[in-house]
């Protein structure tokens, strides 16, 4: 997991002004890490967000390109993970390293890996064997135990449960408070609602509302 920043390098570009910026923002800042500024969407006033200036918009990645080398991506993500996906790549093509971030009060098991493009935030836990792919959010207080394989693009939110053996597919959000049993399988674009106890597979693209046992 050598693309984790755990200590301090050049500037991050943070993409994305809305309210997952904040919390980054936040992670970032207990990790020492230097943050250059915010890219801001095309509809987005080009505020300052916790202080930290705006430089620009989407359109004007190519030139901020010439002066940062690293870009983290700071749009949040529940009803659709296409805002996220279509940055990620767009960033990655223009040659943006693509850093995954860690608060230091998460824990991620040297035995578990990860790709890149991913932030885990306060407190999160990802244990022995667990596998996670590309821009994926682990949110505060969650749990991806032993052998969860998450695949690209996902948000595992605040305080969801993933037991031993899970595996989720690309693009799904699995809500806070969410628990899923051990060795379900989570298809492709799946929204698990607040609440919900997974007990059985779900296929792709299914909507599962909250507080509730399947």
């Amino acid at each position: 997991m050598d693309n984790i920043i755990s200590e301090i390098f050049a500037p991050i570009l943070l993409v994305g002004g809305g309210g997952h910026c904040r919390a980054v923002i936040d992670v970032l800042e207990s990790a020492n890490m230097e943050i250059a500024g915010i890219v801001h969407g095309l509809e987005c006033p080009l505020n300052p967000v916790l202080g930290y200036s705006a430089l620009g918009r989407d359109a004007d990645l190519p030139e901020l390109r010439l002066r940062f080398s690293r870009a983290v991506i700071t749009v949040g993500q529940i009803k659709s993970s296409t805002p996220r996906q279509n940055l990620f790549f767009k960033l990655r093509g223009m040659g943006f390293e693509l850093p995954s971030v860690v608060s230091p009060s998460a824990h991620v098991s040297r035995h578990a890996s990860m790709g890149a493009g991913n932030v885990v935030m306060h407190m999160a836990l990802i244990n022995a064997g667990a596998s996670l792919a590309d821009n994926c959010i682990i949110n505060s207080k969650s749990l991806v135990e032993h052998d969860c394989s998450i695949a690209s693009h996902c948000h595992i939110a605040i305080g969801a449960i993933l037991c031993g053996g899970v595996s989720v597919g690309s693009g799904s959000f699995i809500g806070a408070g969410a628990v899923i049993r051990q060795n379900v399988r989570i298809g492709k674009n799946v929204i698990i609602g607040c609440g919900a106890n997974v007990h059985a597979d779900i296929p792709d693209n299914a909507i599962i509302r909250g507080k509730k046992d399947v």
